[in-house]
């Protein structure tokens, strides 16, 4: 029912190779860590949810239900094997950290922030052929669809849609939105189908049977029979009628997601208007959950980062005047966030929203450097450079003591890290 990527088949082979690994002593388990209860619950929860839907599925008595539990146990399906999979991949970085001690210490690499990423206006054309769409022949095909949106171990779901040859496109509406993705994301994008029983053919079918009996058995026989099919007097009492049942009643189908296409996206792909991708198509027309695709998924992706609105860092500085020597100016309340410096008179200012005094802009190609303490009881500071005009300008900010100013700097560059992703 439901088919795994390779992705998800890759990460299980590693983790069946690390744990032949651990038992043959060749690799020392790592230390105790700091567990991951939220994904371990989540984990739990979408076992029993899973268990939970099989027992039910034989249960369902409509359609409907019968469509929604098995939507249901794709979704735990894909829960499961996406917190197993970042679960194990969590343990393979403690392994890492475990047999490299000397490496991650004070001065490694910084790592950008994490970020929401935001897909919304979901659209998908179809391309059905003449004779379906504008001729309206041959039987009619249905399917129920829905999306299944993934990043890391977070996976969302669209609601399903039923679609025939009266679609011209698969819009989903609303957003879905990934709060703790990170620079390197990758949002994978599954279209699943079902193939649904034939709306007007299947429903017709019994009173064109009932008409032909009526015409060939006789009057009397064939009025028996039609009142049998049609729910008459003389009907079985599942069609509401008292008579004996002369034809076993219709189980419920039970419907069959399977994998139609994907894609996946990541920040390459951000945009701030709407976009066309392309996708893999992963079935093929003999399947019964076959949608006649054009190959093309449309969209908006969106991507902010945490630094545009959490601060970096906040404190009292100086601004120095070019070619000034002392301690500067008049102390400003600073708030390092987004692409600039925000510069106020006061915390008060800061925290009533109001306008600020000064605006320095830091971007991606900012250059921040450290300002030494000089005569005349220059404290220590951060000077931030940028190229405005084909001219380079300088703003000299001068902290309260070298710890402060060193606070500062190490808020600057990380700041930039986090631009430049």
């Amino acid at each position: 029912m439901f088919r795994r990527d390779e992705r998800s088949r890759a990460t299980v082979a590693e983790g069946s190779a690390l744990d032949m690994e651990l038992r043959r002593g060749r690799c020392c388990p790592p230390a105790p860590a700091p567990q991951e209860p939220e994904l371990q619950r989540a984990l739990e929860r979408a076992l029993r949810v899973r268990e939970g839907a099989r027992r039910l599925l034989p249960a369902c008595s409509r359609p409907e239900q019968a469509l929604e539990t098995t939507k249901t146990l794709v979704l735990c399906e894909a829960r499961v094997v996406a917190a197993g999979g970042e679960l194990q991949r969590r343990q393979e970085a403690r392994l890492r950290g475990a047999r490299r001690p000397s490496e991650g210490g004070p001065g490694a690499e910084r790592v950008p922030c994490r970020g929401t990423v935001c897909i919304s206006d979901l659209r998908i054309p179809l391309m059905w052929k003449d004779t379906e769409y504008f001729r309206n022949k041959g039987e009619l095909h249905r399917c129920a669809v829905f999306l299944l949106l993934q990043v890391g171990a977070e996976i969302h779901d669209t609601p399903t849609v039923l679609v025939d040859r009266t679609l011209t496109d698969i819009c989903f509406e609303g957003a879905v939105l990934f709060p703790e993705a990170g620079p390197d994301f990758e949002l994978r994008l599954e279209l699943y189908s079902a193939g649904l029983p034939g709306g007007g053919a299947q429903g017709s079918a019994p009173r064109k049977l009932a008409s032909r009996l009526s015409t060939s058995l006789g009057r009397s026989s064939g009025r028996r029979a039609r009142a049998a099919l049609e729910g008459g007097p003389a009907s079985p009492p599942g069609t509401g009628g008292t008579g004996a049942l002369l034809l076993p009643p219709p189980g419920v189908p039970c419907p069959r997601f399977q994998l139609l296409a994907h894609t996946t996206l990541s920040l390459a792909q951000v945009h701030d208007g709407f976009r066309t991708h392309d996708l893999i198509i992963a079935a093929d027309e003999q399947s019964p959950c076959w949608v006649p695709l054009y190959g093309r998924v449309c969209c908006r992706l969106a991507a902010r980062p945490s630094c545009m609105d959490t601060p970096a860092a906040t404190g009292t500085l100086r601004l120095q005047a070019p070619g000034a020597e002392g301690p500067g100016g008049a102390p400003l309340f600073c708030v390092l966030r987004g692409p600039g410096l925000l510069c106020y008179g006061s915390a008060g200012e800061a925290e009533a929203g109001q306008e600020p005094t000064l605006t320095i802009a830091v971007t991606k190609d900012t250059r921040v450097r450290a300002v030494e303490s000089g005569g005349r009881g220059q404290p220590p500071g951060v000077a931030v450079t940028n190229r405005l005009g084909g001219e380079e300008v300088t703003h000299a900010l001068l902290a309260e003591s070298t710890a402060e100013a060193q606070r500062w700097l190490q808020a600057f560059g990380q700041h930039l890290c986090d631009l430049g992703e």
